[in-house]
């Protein structure tokens, strides 16, 4: 049994990790990794799959960056000669990114099966490209790996066979479970002990620079009425417009911008934070597993089970909510949360078990 997995930006890696680790331990499994190059910097990635204990892809495409439509075409064209000429019998696709939905294409054109892992979640706002990625996949995949009941539902109500969904946990939270205790070692020095994280990159919160600018100086005034750091790792992106802005507010102790963080990194940040505020899918999962307050800066997110069962909470584009909520986080007020079903570091392992019992 030949399976061939997809990944084209680091929180695919997070997600493909251990899919691969798993299904490692059957005998007859002969598994190959494609990295689209969709998102590459060589050191990020390099980092990325070394810390996850990744093998190196078996191929890179180096699509790299440029617009939805001329990515995702790239992707096609590049990926259907490695499909035809690999031949596997299931392509495992993870995610919501360009290459998730360009794979699932060419492998439906082929006649190839294909399983999504994340499947079912959304935000029903298709002015995010995510959105559209994931509506797609999930009407070409034969397999439909779900991290919880609202995935569930939103397939069934969208006309999927039952039969094609299995609900099976989030495999973030199993790279999470398996390295956070090495993850602890890797806190970036000189961090004050009380603060918050901050992550932003989507284009509604750092296209609009007036909008950037009140939000980060808003932090920063926060910050130091409340004694907390604001900790700012930059996205690329996010980096990249910030060169526009001039905000004193941000040369003070309270405002510390770091370069981008690998994985560990990132994960000891998240784990030590007293609140983070991001505009992330993946951070507000993680968050949840690991009891942090979330501040989400969106109007509505992908993942409802970590407002309904876990710690995040959506606050929109409101600079005054942003500070009632930190204030009272910082005050000790917590909403109080449990442990979401299947979010156990097992994922995976339930994941190969259906593909092996399928195929």
């Amino acid at each position: 049994m030949h399976i061939l997995h997809v990944v084209g930006a680091r929180p695919n890696f997070m997600k493909a990790a251990p899919v691969l680790a798993a299904l490692a331990g059957y005998n007859g499994v002969r598994q190959t990794l494609i990295h689209t190059g969709q998102h590459y910097d060589a050191n990020m990635s390099d980092i990325f799959f070394e810390q996850l204990d990744m093998p190196v892809p078996d191929l890179d495409l180096g699509v790299g960056s440029g617009s939805h439509a001329r990515q995702t075409a790239e992707i096609i064209t590049r990926f259907e000669p490695v499909v035809t000429d690999r031949r596997p019998d299931l392509v495992l696709v993870y995610g919501d990114v360009n290459s998730t939905m360009a794979a699932a294409i060419v492998c439906s054109k082929l006649l190839v099966p294909v399983g999504h892992v994340e499947a079912g979640l959304r935000s029903r706002d298709r002015s995010m490209p995510e959105e559209i990625n994931r509506l797609i996949t999930d009407q070409l995949s034969d397999l439909l790996f779900t991290p919880s009941p609202d995935g569930d539902q939103n397939l069934l109500r969208e006309g999927i066979d039952h039969a094609k969904i299995h609900r099976v946990g989030n495999v973030m939270i199993d790279t999470l479970v398996r390295l956070l205790p090495r993850a602890l070692s890797h806190r970036p020095v000189g961090l004050p002990e009380r603060y918050v994280l901050v992550t932003l990159h989507r284009p509604s919160n750092v296209d609009d620079l007036s909008w950037l600018g009140l939000v980060l100086t808003g932090l920063a005034e926060l910050g130091r009425e409340l004694d907390l750091a604001v900790v700012f790792p930059l996205h690329p992106r996010t980096r990249q417009r910030l060169s526009g802005l001039d905000l004193p507010a941000l040369s003070g102790n309270h405002f510390r911008l770091l370069d981008p963080q690998p994985y560990l990194s990132f994960l000891a940040l998240q784990q030590a934070a007293a609140v983070v505020v991001t505009d992330s899918g993946g951070v507000q999962e993680e968050t949840s597993y690991l009891g942090v307050p979330c501040l989400t800066m969106r109007e509505n997110t992908e993942r409802p089970i970590t407002v309904s069962m876990g710690t995040n909470h959506l606050i929109g584009r409101d600079i005054g909510r942003l500070r009632t909520e930190v204030s009272r986080i910082r005050a000790g007020e917590r909403k109080p949360t449990g442990p979401i079903p299947l979010w156990d570091g097992h994922a995976a392992e339930r994941i190969a078990r259906v593909v092996t019992e399928r195929l």
